[in-house]
């Protein structure tokens, strides 16, 4: 397998990990740099990604053939929760082996592949088994989502502690700015603290700032 895939998770559920992801791709796919987005484990659907249906609106394209061949959501479960809970209620385990096929596929076809967790680094896959870990034991560099709502100073401040600690190399930390925060006061100061903070202890990863994107409708 290439060494071209990227994880992106985000300092907690609601910081816009999917519009971020999406962002991403465009930004990537405009450069030159074929670039794929998938999701590791969906939740709170039953047959189609919600997320991926956002990552292709931003993206500006319709629905893919991978899409359509499930290989970018390949486990679904229809409880919108944790993974290793929605597992549970749906009555089957994540088939990881199915999650891994799927991201050897695309990443022998494309030149990056964005793959989006569920919620944050910390969150269960399993009751054994946490998100970081697995991507850690994968060797897929991270992308780290925040935002300047109250807050994300202490979240991803905590977050990149945790994967420095558990051995993920941060490669991207993207500051997103949809919804815009009506503080402008904290958002602001927020952005800057964190950028001073990336490239002081983290200064091998990029910065990047997700714009508002008009008529995107997210």
């Amino acid at each position: 397998m290439k060494n071209n895939v990227f994880f992106v998770s985000g300092t907690d559920t609601g910081v816009g990990k999917s519009y971020a992801t999406g962002y991403l791709a465009k930004v990537w796919n405009a450069s030159g740099k074929r670039t794929i987005t998938q999701k590791l484990v969906q939740t709170g659907n039953t047959d189609v990604s919600e997320d991926i249906e956002v990552h292709r609106k931003i993206m500006g394209c319709g629905m893919l053939q991978e899409d359509r061949q499930k290989l970018t959501m390949p486990e679904i479960f229809t409880y919108p929760c944790s993974p290793h809970l929605a597992a549970e209620i749906d009555g089957r385990e994540i088939d990881f082996s199915k999650i891994e096929a799927a991201v050897g596929d695309l990443s022998a076809k494309y030149d990056a592949v964005l793959l989006e967790g569920a919620g944050g680094l910390m969150v269960p896959l399993t009751r054994s088994l946490l998100t970081l870990d697995y991507a850690a034991g994968k060797g897929w560099p991270l992308i780290l989502v925040t935002s300047g709502k109250l807050g994300s100073i202490n979240h991803t401040l905590l977050s990149l502690e945790a994967a420095r600690s558990h051995g993920l190399d941060v490669f991207m930390v993207m500051f997103n700015k949809y919804p815009q925060e009506e503080d402008k006061t904290i958002s602001e100061d927020t952005e800057k603290f964190l950028r001073d903070i990336v490239a002081r202890d983290f200064p091998g990863a990029e910065y990047m700032e997700v714009p508002v994107i008009a008529g995107t409708g997210e």
